[in-house]
């Protein structure tokens, strides 16, 4: 009898953990599931005490949007973002704040959310391009010539605004505009080789320096990729990103303290508009090798 009850107990188990992925499945794709924030949380406790996810948090929302493996991936490549000296803003969901009196954190050191408690928030997108996979990945995603085999992270970031010529005189104005969507994007290769490369202003970048001029620009382009650093530095004002270190930061916030949202669901939700180029609009979300921001 003893077996029989334990044979249940583990039937009950296994019975649950499949309505709770299959609940957060359904959340995650953007149905209205009766009850779906309270479905969320009871998913992710009992996740978490199968210990399905590693250290909970929102990896049991990435492994139903994305899978157990992939979800993992998602998490595991996430870079450790680093701010410019002198610099205020970090990325937030934009569904709770689009406004730097929301959106900026003071302060030095560790910093994982805003003055106002909104945690440090990225994206997450998707382009699986590898053997048997690729059928099922996006609609219209390019997984052709050497992208094949690749799987493709993209880690989106939102700001209120962006000021590239902030505290330059008169000219300040020019550079600014509401709104600013930035990226960091991750290649795994076949062989398990990480290639990493950064939003930048009109292009794509790996490595600060004087040569990334007609890139950022957009008179030229490059590809911006280089091996992965797992370090996102971003710039004051504009948020422009590269994968190496300032001579000055003040801010930094580690990988595992950043909130992860997959964005699928969210763009095929729509009804959010924008000052630039929503990253779902933009030509890099279903090709991932595309060189400009546009």
């Amino acid at each position: 009898m003893r077996s029989e009850r334990g044979q249940g107990t583990v039937e009950w188990v296994g019975l649950v953990l499949l309505v709770s992925v299959a609940m957060l499945g359904l959340v995650a794709a953007g149905a209205r599931v009766p009850g779906a924030p309270l479905a969320r949380a009871l998913a992710d406790r009992i996740l978490c005490a199968a210990s399905l996810a590693d250290g909970c948090g929102d990896e049991p929302a990435l492994i139903a949007a994305y899978g157990s493996d992939v979800g993992r991936l998602v998490r595991q490549q996430m870079p450790a973002f680093t701010f410019e000296q002198g610099s205020r803003a970090v990325p937030v969901d934009f569904r709770r704040c689009r406004s730097s009196e929301c959106g900026d954190a003071s302060g030095e050191g560790l910093v994982d959310q805003t003055d106002q408690g909104l945690p440090v928030t990225a994206f997450v997108h998707v382009i699986d391009c590898r053997e048997g996979a690729a059928e099922e990945t996006e609609a219209g995603a390019d997984c052709t010539g050497d992208r094949a085999g690749n799987l493709y992270v993209q880690y989106w970031t939102y700001y209120a605004d962006s000021a590239t010529l902030r505290g330059v005189p008169v000219a300040g104005a020019k550079g600014y505009h509401a709104d600013d969507w930035e990226s960091v994007q991750f290649r795994i290769g076949p062989d398990g080789s990480v290639d990493q490369r950064a939003s930048s202003h009109h292009g794509y970048n790996y490595k600060r320096n004087s040569g990334n001029w007609a890139s950022d620009a957009g008179v030229a382009s490059h590809d911006g990729w280089g091996e992965a650093t797992h370090l996102l530095l971003v710039s004051g004002g504009s948020h422009a990103g590269n994968a190496f270190a300032f001579a000055e930061i003040d801010r930094f916030t580690p990988s595992s303290r950043v909130h992860l949202v997959p964005l699928e669901p969210i763009a095929a939700e729509g009804g959010f508009e924008f000052a630039v180029s929503a990253p779902w609009l933009k030509k890099v979300w279903l090709d991932p090798e595309a060189r400009g921001t546009d």
